[in-house]
C-alpha cells in the first residue's frame, strides 16, 4: 500500500498540474510521429512495472495529447471540461469499484438521488424508479426506444420480447432533418429499420415543422403502418434549436403515440434567462434523455433516461436469473432490470459530487453565463462584415459562416477553416451542414470562456482563412 499512497499523491499533482496549466497552453495539438506509435502500437509488456513510472509515461506521453474540451477555448461538438468536483471523486468511484446493478450499497441508493436531482433540475415529472443513468444520450436513446416498442407492440396483445416484430406491422418512428444519428442506429438496432424512420423537415429556425409531422402520420396510417413514436430535440447539436414542444407532445396525443425528447445536450436550457418557449412542453415527454457530461461537466461517461411511467422500462428489460435473485429487494428492484447494462458503473458519485458542488443556483449560473456568451458571440458575429448569421441561437451554440472573398468558392472554405484552425492551437471550433451549405458553429460550454476568448476565435478564423486562400 505504501507504493499507493506515493503514487496516488503523484497522480492527484499531475492531474490538478493539467488542469491549472490548460489555459496558458494550446487547446489542441497533433500528436508527433514517434509518441503516436508509442500511443497505438506498444507491444504487450512482459513484466510489469512500478506504478510512479506509468505515471512518468502519463505525465510524457498522454497529458500533451489532449482533446481540447478542458480548454476555455474550446467550442468544438458538444464537449464540456470536467467538473471539478467530478475529477475529485472519480478515484474514490473506482477505489469502491461497485456494480450497481442493483443491491443495499451506496452506489445504487445514490443513483436514485442524483436521477431525482436531474429530474427536478429541468423540471421532469419523477417518481421513484422511473430512471437510470446510463453511458450518454445512444445508449439512453435504446432504452427510451426499446421501451417505446415494447409499449407499442403490447397494446396491441404482441408481446415483442418473446415475438420479436415478426407479428407486428411496421412501426414508424418520426424525427426531424436535425434529429441526432443515435436515433436512426437504435432503430437500426432494435430492427425497427431506417426503411421506416421518416424525417420531418424543418422551418427557417430549424425547427421540427409539425404540420408536416401530422402529414406524414396520417400517410403512414392511410398506408397501413403504425405510427409509434415521434423524438423531439430540445437543443440540437447543428444550432441548438428547441423543437415546439408543446406542438409536438399534441400531435402524439391525438393519434396515440409515444412522445421522446432528446434533450442530451440542451434540456438545461430550461434554466436560462428567457428559455426558448419550446421548452413549455417538455413536461409531457413520455421519456427524456439528458446527458450530464454535456453542460453539468460531469466527467463522461455519463447519461441520464427518464421515463414518466416506471413500468414502461421494467416491462421492456427485466430479467432475473435465480443467480441474481435478492430477496431483500424494494418493490423497485434493481437498476439492471430497466435497461441492457448488467455490471453498470458507479456513475452516480460524479453525478452527486457534481450537482452538490454547484447547486442549484451554481448550475442556473453556468446555464445562464453560456447561453449569454452564445448571444455575445452571435452579435460579434452579426456585427462584422466577414462573417454571416445563420441563425439567433436559443441554447449556447452559434451557426454562423465565413464570407470568402469568392462567393463560389464559400463552401469549401468553410469546410477547411476548422481543421486550420484546430491545427494552430489557439482555438477550437468545428463544423457542420446547415440547409445544405458548409456551415461553423461554436458551442460554448466552459465556465470560464470570456468575450475576449470569443474575439480570439473570430480572428483564428479570419487568419486560418486567409492562410488557406493564399
Amino acid at each position: 500500500m505504501d507504493e499507493l499512497w506515493r503514487a496516488s499523491r503523484s497522480a492527484a499533482d499531475l492531474a490538478t498540474g493539467h488542469l491549472a496549466a490548460l489555459p496558458g497552453g494550446p487547446v489542441w495539438r497533433p500528436v508527433p510521429d514517434a509518441d503516436r506509435s508509442w500511443l497505438a502500437r506498444q507491444p504487450l509488456p512482459e513484466a510489469g512495472r512500478p506504478l510512479e513510472t506509468l505515471l512518468d509515461d502519463v505525465r510524457d506521453r498522454v497529458l500533451p495529447y489532449p482533446m481540447g474540451n478542458g480548454h476555455p477555448r474550446f467550442f468544438g461538438w458538444v464537449n464540456s471540461p470536467p467538473s471539478p468536483a467530478g475529477v475529485l471523486v472519480a478515484p474514490l468511484a473506482a477505489a469502491l469499484n461497485p456494480s450497481c446493478a442493483g443491491g443495499e450499497h451506496a452506489g445504487v441508493l445514490l443513483e436514485r438521488t442524483a436521477v431525482r436531482w436531474l429530474a427536478e433540475l429541468v423540471g421532469f415529472p419523477h417518481q421513484p424508479g422511473a430512471g437510470l443513468l446510463t453511458s450518454g444520450a445512444s445508449l439512453a436513446t435504446i432504452v427510451a426506444l426499446a421501451t417505446a416498442r415494447q409499449w407499442a407492440t403490447g397494446r396491441n396483445g404482441c408481446d415483442v420480447r418473446e415475438a420479436g416484430l415478426y407479428a407486428s406491422r411496421p412501426l414508424t418512428i418520426y424525427l426531424s432533418s436535425e434529429g441526432h444519428s443515435c436515433l436512426r442506429k437504435a432503430a437500426e438496432l432494435l430492427g425497427l429499420g431506417s426503411r421506416y424512420l421518416r424525417v420531418v423537415p424543418v422551418d427557417d429556425a430549424f425547427r421540427m415543422d409539425t404540420v408536416a409531422l401530422r402529414r406524414l402520420i396520417t400517410a403512414d396510417t392511410r398506408a397501413g403502418l403504425r405510427p409509434f413514436f415521434v423524438a423531439a430535440s430540445a437543443g440540437t447539436v447543428n444550432t441548438g434549436a428547441v423543437d415546439p414542444l408543446e406542438d409536438i407532445a399534441e400531435v402524439a396525443r391525438e393519434h396515440g403515440l409515444w412522445f421522446h425528447v432528446d434533450g442530451a445536450y440542451g434540456a438545461l436550457g430550461i434554466l436560462a434567462d428567457e428559455p426558448d418557449p419550446g421548452y413549455a412542453g417538455l413536461a409531457r415527454a413520455d421519456s427524456l434523455a439528458l446527458d450530464p457530461h454535456k453542460w453539468l461537466g460531469v466527467p463522461v461517461d455519463c447519461g441520464c433516461v427518464l421515463f414518466r411511467d416506471r413500468s414502461g422500462p421494467r416491462d421492456a428489460f427485466s430479467l432475473v436469473p435465480p443467480y441474481l435473485r435478492d430477496d431483500g429487494a424494494d418493490e423497485l428492484g434493481w437498476f439492471s432490470e430497466y435497461g441492457p447494462e448488467q455490471t453498470r458503473p458507479f456513475r452516480a458519485l460524479r453525478v452527486w459530487a457534481t450537482i452538490s458542488h454547484l447547486g442549484r443556483e451554481g448550475i442556473v449560473r453556468l446555464v445562464r453565463r453560456t447561453t449569454g456568451l452564445a448571444r455575445t458571440l452571435a452579435a460579434m458575429v452579426d456585427a462584422a462584415g466577414d462573417f454571416d448569421l445563420l441563425t439567433p441561437p436559443v441554447t449556447s451554440v452559434v451557426a454562423f459562416r465565413y464570407r470568402s472573398p469568392a462567393p463560389d468558392e464559400a463552401d469549401v472554405l468553410n469546410q477547411r477553416i476548422p481543421s486550420a484552425v484546430q491545427r494552430r492551437g489557439r482555438a477550437f471550433l468545428t463544423g457542420t451542414q446547415l440547409s445544405g451549405a458548409a456551415a461553423l458553429r461554436a458551442c460554448v460550454l466552459h465556465p470560464d470562456t470570456t468575450e475576449a476568448d470569443l474575439a480570439i476565435l473570430l480572428d483564428e478564423i479570419r487568419t486560418a482563412a486567409k492562410q488557406i486562400t493564399g
